[in-house]
């Protein structure tokens, strides 16, 4: 087996940041701005209402309206984050979703709880079968505080129709490699880790659904395209000139996504802050953003 169809949803998707305007309330308008902007610098699709869009600090009604936003916004594969660790409230938000017309789903391992991995099927299969619109699972265990066996997702790959990919942020390439061999061939894996993506592309992942991308979109296109092209060569020295970003994109001072909204204001782009928990930019990571943007474009 293995992943020979095209990119369901594109090769590089961002899971973009959510604007907030100066008084914390959504900006629809810049959203819808943003999304245009990442479409026209190297996104292929989009991811909404992930962790890197500020999913815990927006309401059931904000999401939906980001959605909305966003879906109404550009013409190409789009997203929705409707994963919960409450599994009636992500059956709500997918089947809502579903109804704006949006290409697929991404379901995060359920957060705090920290089900069994029989839980976790249960929950995952209840998603799943609420609505027809595709399904990507999210593993990443250090959010989530679980991780999702790699027989789970093999399981699931092969019992639930609508279960049709990974993001994967699991930092395990060689558990990654036997996902991609024992799923079916149309079921797909993304790197969810920026700086594990040309790891994995080496063993089948599709593409990346990446932080990165929000300022570094065309030249992570550029890594994916010379994989493909048997380049590694010409990969590995990409790569290695967005390592910075990678480092940068998330500190122990300023976790995600507060550096990815500095690297989109260094960029004109009316993001705003972060919500709290997140809370401003500590000081001086506006002036880094626009220099690693400027090195960037050197």
């Amino acid at each position: 087996m293995g992943q020979l169809s095209p990119a369901r949803f594109g090769r590089v998707l961002t899971a973009m940041v959510t604007p907030f305007a100066p008084n914390g309330d959504l900006d629809l308008h810049a959203t819808a701005a943003l999304a245009k902007w990442l479409v026209a610098h190297g996104s292929d699709g989009l991811v909404v209402n992930g962790t890197t869009g500020e999913s815990p600090a927006l309401s059931p009604k904000e999401t939906l309206q980001l959605f909305r936003a966003v879906r109404d916004a550009v013409d190409c594969p789009v997203i929705a984050g409707t994963g919960s660790n409450d599994t009636a409230h992500a059956i709500a938000q997918s089947k809502a979703a579903a109804d704006m017309g949006m290409d697929g789903l991404l379901v995060v391992t359920p957060y705090y709880n920290r089900p069994s991995q029989a839980g976790l099927e249960q929950h995952f299969k209840a998603v799943a079968g609420a609505t027809k619109t595709p399904v990507v699972l999210y593993d990443i265990p250090s959010r989530a505080g679980r991780k999702v066996d790699t027989d789970l997702i093999i399981r699931l790959a092969n019992e639930v129709e609508t279960i049709v990919g990974l993001k994967d942020a699991a930092g395990n390439p060689a558990e990654t490699a036997r996902v991609i061999a024992e799923a079916p061939a149309d079921f797909q894996v993304y790197s969810g880790d920026d700086g594990l993506t040309l790891p994995l592309l080496s063993v089948g992942a599709v593409g990346v659904i990446g932080v990165a991308t929000h300022w570094a979109g065309e030249r992570i296109k550029a890594v994916i395209d010379a994989v493909d092209a048997g380049e590694l060569a010409t990969a590995r020295r990409l790569n290695a000139e967005l390592i910075e970003s990678y480092s940068w994109e998330s500190t122990l001072a300023a976790p995600n996504p507060i550096p990815a909204k500095a690297a989109m204001r260094a960029l004109g782009l009316a993001v705003g802050q972060c919500r709290l928990p997140l809370g401003d930019a500590p000081e001086g990571l506006d002036a880094e953003a626009r220099a690693l943007v400027a090195r960037l474009r050197s």
